[in-house]
């Protein structure tokens, strides 16, 4: 997975007086245990946190950038962060609202393990005083026995209070009901957070606020058994100001992976985001300045045809993902789609992604004349029609116009030897593939 990220270019916003504050002004405190303690354990001597991340899939996605971002910005404040993969947690899955996860081999999931770990790495320091630490729950899980499990960590738990957790009660009440594997989940986070603490002091643990439960767990855990008070700390999850569920494309997640997402698909996605979340995502996603995000929201506001705060908040977030390079050639791709670039210059991966959402056809090579061609992608739908767009100058292959409807495209003007984009007019597009 090739990614830049420039962490020497973030930096905690001066505006605020400490990193409390400044996660409460990008809104990303919805539930917390003590906040007046919280704020003044934050703005003192550094501390050591974490946040976990299960291997249920091969790639981590949007909410999980939402933590990465967060620990990124404690770790600016000068505190210590240990980035979590569940190499044990992941071989169970916490309890989804509807119902049991699929249970994958513990060969995928050591699998999957090793991409996360690599993904949490691009937005973390290794370096420097307050540097990350990976660690693996799998390493504290896998010597234990069940009967030392029950002894040592389960009997410290009241089923009641488990019950109680939402996303237990809410599998409850559903249909499918919940196993015992998941429903003993919390215990095994709750023991992640205890190990921690006794490992390296770990005393703050951030996650999203419907895993407020399995938060909790270890709160309590660590209470009960050493007798010391920590910390937790729930982001909201996020919505689209209509209601909708953040971080969807077309019914798909959004993952930072660019195999599963590309470059391209990821910078769209915020490209088009409404005018209405533009100021909320600049402040949950990126590391501009508050003058600078109210700024882009005044912007917003005054000029929304010019869609300032969502090219910014695009160009940054995919910048933070994927990389600057791969995000200028992204731009270069948006606009040469539309005439105002050179398609040639475009790697084909690059180029196949910005194209993958429009019509598209595959011929053979002796089918290349202009009429043909745009019947073919159906631009026209009849070869009068396509001879009436050239005629009127609206025909255009990889960004050339054609007049003449007797044109034959040429083998040597195939982008990367196989594909044509064609153009009906400012707005119409289709590629053509030429088999071989």
């Amino acid at each position: 997975m090739s990614h830049v990220n420039n962490l020497e270019s973030q930096h905690n916003d001066p505006a605020f007086a400490n990193v409390w504050q400044e996660l409460k002004w990008r809104g990303l405190v919805h539930v917390s245990t003590d906040e007046t303690e919280l704020e003044k354990l934050l703005a003192g001597d550094p501390i050591t946190y974490y946040c976990g991340f299960d291997p249920t899939a091969p790639s981590l996605h949007l909410g999980n950038l939402v933590q990465l971002l967060v620990m990124r910005r404690l770790q600016l404040a000068g505190h210590k962060p240990l980035g979590l993969v569940g190499g044990s947690t992941g071989l169970i899955g916490d309890p989804r609202p509807t119902a049991e996860r699929t249970l994958n081999t513990k060969d995928t999931v050591a699998e999957w393990v090793g991409y996360l770990q690599g993904q949490v790495r691009r937005f973390l320091s290794f370096d420097g005083e307050n540097p990350a630490r990976m660690v693996n729950n799998l390493d504290w899980t896998a010597p234990l026995s069940a009967i030392d499990f029950l002894r040592e960590i389960g009997k410290h738990f009241r089923v009641g209070t488990m019950l109680r957790k939402d996303a237990v009660a809410s599998r409850l009440n559903s249909d499918e009901g919940i196993s015992y594997t998941e429903f003993s989940y919390q215990i095994l986070q709750g023991m992640d957070y205890l190990q921690l603490f006794r490992d390296y002091g770990c005393a703050l643990q951030t996650g999203g606020s419907d895993q407020w439960g399995n938060l909790t767990s270890g709160t309590e855990l660590i209470r009960k058994v050493e007798g010391k008070s920590v910390h937790a700390l729930g982001t909201p999850l996020i919505t689209n100001s209509d209601g909708t569920k953040f971080g969807k494309s077309e019914g798909n997640a959004i993952w930072l992976d660019p195999d599963m997402c590309s470059p391209y698909t990821f910078y769209q996605f915020w490209l088009n985001t409404a005018d209405a979340d533009v100021v909320d995502r600049l402040k949950v996603f990126t590391f501009l300045s508050r003058a600078e995000i109210e700024a882009l929201g005044q912007a917003v506001e005054e000029r929304p045809f010019a869609r300032e705060g969502q090219k910014k908040l695009a160009f940054e977030v995919t910048s933070l993902v994927h990389g600057v390079d791969a995000t200028e050639k992204v731009i270069a791709a948006s606009a040469a789609l539309f005439g105002n670039g050179d398609l040639t210059v475009l790697d084909e991966r690059t180029l196949e992604a910005a194209t993958a959402e429009l019509p598209s056809a595959t011929i053979g090579a002796d089918g290349l004349g202009i009429i043909d061609l745009l019947v073919a992608s159906g631009l026209s739908d009849s070869k009068s029609a396509a001879r009436r767009t050239v005629g009127e100058g609206g025909a255009y292959v990889n960004n050339t116009k054609v007049s003449d409807p007797d044109a034959v495209i040429a083998r040597d003007e195939l982008l990367h030897g196989r594909y044509l984009l064609l153009r009906r007019g400012k707005k119409n597009l289709a590629t053509i593939e030429v088999s071989a």
